[in-house]
């Protein structure tokens, strides 16, 4: 049985060890960007800070031995004043990822729903997030669970 909540300190070891996987998936797929090797998005300090900042909440999907199987870290985001946006509320899914071994198991799925709520719960107008083009399986992913293109990032690797 899979477990979704709001990811605690007991939790860094779980998270970190997916991070690593995220970092394998776009080291591989851009190379010339994401650096490899052992290394690690946040330090120990700054995913203590975003477990505990009530603006950048972090779901877990726990397995039945409480071990983390999947995450998804979001960020509230809001324009207010702005020149030309609105002030709508949005939910930025940050990153996504549920273990290598676990795919296909349904447990991204859940982790977006859970998104989905705890973002209607919050009063918010949107979710969004961004995906690499490198990163096909997480595109029909996202394209499966009913995400359209909001915009698109365009490069020019001059040489």
């Amino acid at each position: 049985m899979i477990t979704i909540q709001r990811a605690q300190e007991s939790d860094m070891e779980g998270i970190n060890r997916l991070l690593a996987q995220v970092l394998q998936v776009h080291h591989k797929g851009r190379p010339d960007l994401f650096l490899g090797g052992d290394r690690k998005k946040y330090t120990d300090a700054q995913l203590k800070g975003l477990i505990h900042n009530e603006k950048t909440p972090i779901l877990i999907a726990a397995g039945d031995q409480g071990q983390v199987l999947g995450y998804a870290f979001c960020i509230f985001q809001q324009h207010v004043d702005d020149n030309i946006l609105t002030d709508i509320k949005t939910l930025y899914i940050d990153d996504l990822c549920v273990d290598e071994t676990m795919r296909g198991q349904q447990i991204g799925r859940q982790l977006y729903e859970a998104v989905l709520s705890f973002a209607k719960d919050a009063g918010c107008y949107n979710v969004t997030l961004n995906v690499w083009a490198c990163n096909q399986p997480a595109m029909r992913f996202y394209e499966a669970c009913g995400l359209k293109p909001q915009k698109v990032g365009m490069e020019k690797i001059l040489e």
